[in-house]
This record gives structure tokens, sequence and C-alpha cells, in this order.
């Protein structure tokens, strides 16, 4: 998987948009307004930094050598994938969607409601 392809994946989750609010060399990817990834433009190594629930964070860095805790962040709450090849292109954007259902799960009802497109 390349930027290109990371960023294309990224841009099919519904809502999701693309800032470079940092730098420009770090595209942050946002759900609802919250950040759901951040991938460095310039990186030796193309990787992306992706919210995890925190006890699957564990299994993720114990399974893969590739995933590192990300230290921007809470090192429990965001991971490091570096795209090596060790993980398949479908295993990295598992860890996209579920680093989206991270974001939305910590939205008020209401605003979980108007993402999923619920009417009451």
């Amino acid at each position: 998987m390349n930027i290109e392809e990371l960023y294309a994946y990224c841009m099919t989750i519904k809502g999701a948009e693309a800032t470079l609010p940092f730098d420009d060399e770090t595209l942050v990817m946002k759900v609802c307004g919250k950040m759901f990834a951040m991938i460095p433009l310039e990186a030796d190594t193309l990787c992306i930094s992706l919210k995890c629930e925190p006890l699957k964070a564990v299994s993720l860095r114990e399974r893969y050598g590739c995933v590192e805790p990300a230290y921007h962040m809470n090192k429990t709450y965001w991971n490091c994938i570096y795209l090596t090849g060790e993980m398949t292109d479908e295993e990295v954007k598992y860890w996209i969607r579920h680093s989206v259902e991270e974001v939305v799960k910590k939205l008020s009802k209401k605003q979980q409601s108007e993402y999923y497109g619920e009417t009451k």
C-alpha cells in the first residue's frame, strides 16, 4: 500500500476529511471533526498513526513488529503502523476502520446518531 492508496482508502470512510494543520508534512485524517489517523508525508518508511482501544493495542504490538507506540500521543491509545509488508493491506484497512470506530464511540449519542444516519 502506498501513500496514495492509503489516502484514497481513508477518504472512502463516511464523513472523512483531510487537513494539514501541523505542517506540510503530516496529513491528518478526521471524521466528525476528530482525528482518526495521521500520515507523515515525508517519512523514510510509510506509516500511519491510528487510534486503538488499549487492550487491542497491546495485542497489536505483540503480533506485529511493524507496530510501535506513537510517541506524539497517548501511547496506549495511539499506535504507529509502519507499512513494511509485514501487515497486509486488508489488515491495515481493518485497523483504520477500528480507529474510526474508536472516534465515533467517543462522540455524544446525538453525534453518533447523526453519523450513522439514525433518526428518532
